[in-house]
């Protein structure tokens, strides 16, 4: 965790809220899967009883006799989960609702540190085109000197076509810089799901590249691991698997089903309400496999090994985590060590820029004065 300056607010940029999650056609494709397997948790239904309507209407004819009969009733129906296999298909779905859920999350995250990395890219680009323009400018004025002095015969044309030559290469950079910085606002654009041109205008003034804070809080490794949403998916699959073996293991043993029907019959329409018979039933059904050629058995064993085979990627996936929060840390130390011979290389450098441009006005007065004591020569 982090804890944000306040003067950070400025270099958040248009991709700081939550919009280009939603824009992302990648989030809204994981957002329909979330949507898919929770409305699959219907499976809980089957563990409540059913009721529904019905009504009919019959005419027969007999013997030269016809009859009408009519019908209105009301029919009902449970099948009581004597071996938890509705209630293990119910946890199945939900494992599975959690995970999509999990890989959403997952989706958000890569989403979001791929728009930060974007950003600090482009950013960075601005501030290397910004140098890069300011050194061909310092450059060419270096060599407008050499030429100076070529011409008053105090240097060679040697020096003269090496200046010519660090100037063309720093104004080669340029146009490669700028193409980047194109790309870069591109890429940004894509990953908020607009045009590739949409972002020029807000991006197109230069900012400083934002920095994190000084110092960083470290979670325990476990809880960095729990918070992971790539482990979360890879436990709950785990589950949704459990669960599928003891739904196909249940499936092995005998089934219970209750219905019932309770309503009227009469022989005209309008007899319903007024003369009707009552009419009711009750079935109790009982469903024992007994020979289905192995096929539920080897249903058994088809789950058993899914659920090795999600254990198998969770382990990979606790592993995977794990490296990856040792390399970052890893790097992270590296990149400080790194930060601070780069700022003493900054600070070097300033000191020489200013060397430079000392040695350079003196040049320019040296110059002057040669050119001063060519006009008196030619006066006397």
């Amino acid at each position: 965790h982090t804890t944000e300056r306040p003067n950070e607010a400025k270099h958040r940029g248009p991709h700081s809220s939550h919009s280009h999650r939603r824009a992302c056609p990648s989030v809204a494709w994981h957002s329909a899967q979330v949507a898919i397997w929770r409305r699959q948790r219907v499976q809980a239904a089957g563990l409540l009883p059913d009721l529904s309507l019905s009504g009919s209407a019959q005419r027969s004819r007999s013997g030269g006799e016809t009859g009408n009969s009519f019908q209105l009733g009301l029919d009902a129906g449970w099948e009581p989960d004597l071996f938890g296999r509705l209630d293990a298909g119910l946890q199945a779905s939900e494992a599975d609702a959690r995970a999509a859920q999990a890989s959403l999350e997952q989706v958000h995250v890569s989403l979001s540190a791929e728009v930060a990395l974007q950003y600090i890219a482009l950013r960075s680009l601005q501030q290397r085109l910004d140098i890069a323009q300011r050194n061909l400018a310092t450059q060419r004025q270096t060599l407008q000197l050499t030429d100076w002095r070529v011409q008053a015969g105090l240097a060679t044309s040697l020096v003269a076509e090496q200046a010519r030559a660090a100037a063309e290469q720093t104004a080669a950079q340029v146009p490669q810089l700028q193409a980047s910085l194109a790309q870069a606002r591109h890429a940004l654009a894509l990953l908020t799901g607009q045009a590739p041109a949409a972002l020029d205008a807000a991006l197109a003034a230069p900012q400083s590249v934002p920095l994190p804070a000084q110092s960083l809080v470290m979670d325990i490794p476990a809880d960095t691991l729990r918070q992971r949403p790539d482990v979360r998916v890879a436990q709950e699959r785990v589950q949704a698997a459990l669960a599928r073996v003891s739904q196909a293991d249940a499936a092995r043993y005998p089934s219970l089903r209750l219905s019932g029907s309770l309503g009227l019959r009469a022989l005209t329409l309008g007899a319903l309400g007024d003369s009707a018979s009552l009419v009711h039933s009750l079935l109790g059904s009982v469903a024992v496999p007994l020979f289905d050629g192995g096929a539920t058995q080897a249903q058994v064993e088809v789950q058993q090994a899914a659920l090795e085979q999600a254990r198998q990627a969770y382990q990979l996936a606790v592993l995977t985590a794990l490296k990856e929060v040792e390399d970052a840390l890893v790097a992270l130390g590296g990149e400080a060590a790194r930060l601070a011979h780069l700022q003493q290389a900054a600070q070097a450098g300033v000191f020489l820029l200013k060397q430079i441009e000392a040695q350079q006005t003196l040049t320019g007065a040296e110059l002057l004065a040669t050119q001063v004591g060519v006009v008196e020569l030619d006066f006397d």
